[in-house]
């Protein structure tokens, strides 16, 4: 544990630069919204979460969503709504396409 209780480094944004990139600084509050970003090692954005700061982001969905593209890139196979790991996945593919409710059922993530 480092310094002030947090185990990785925190940045602050003021004046907005990082957010206003991004697209949740609020120019009128001069603050940033609520943001999650996942960004691949190359740059490009995987996910993103935007909420206003009243409600608080789901650290549990967070990772789920950092352990479906993990998987995804290791195995190829796509994860459907709601997958966790060890559950089934699908096989991408043209004959998935508009069929996936014949090949996965919600209970199967669960």
């Amino acid at each position: 544990m480092v310094e002030g209780g947090v185990p990785f480094p925190m940045l602050s944004d003021a004046g907005g630069k990082i957010g206003k990139v991004y697209g949740v600084y609020d120019e009128d509050a001069g603050v940033d919204i609520r943001g999650r970003f996942l960004i691949d090692p190359e740059g490009k954005i995987l996910a993103m979460e935007v909420m206003t700061p009243e409600v608080g982001r789901n650290f549990a969905e967070l990772l789920r969503q950092v352990q479906a593209y993990q998987h995804v890139k290791a195995t190829g196979e796509v994860t459907p709504a709601g997958w966790q790991p060890g559950k089934p996945t699908l096989k991408p593919g043209p004959n998935l396409a508009g069929k996936v409710w014949k090949e996965w059922k919600p209970e199967m993530a669960f």
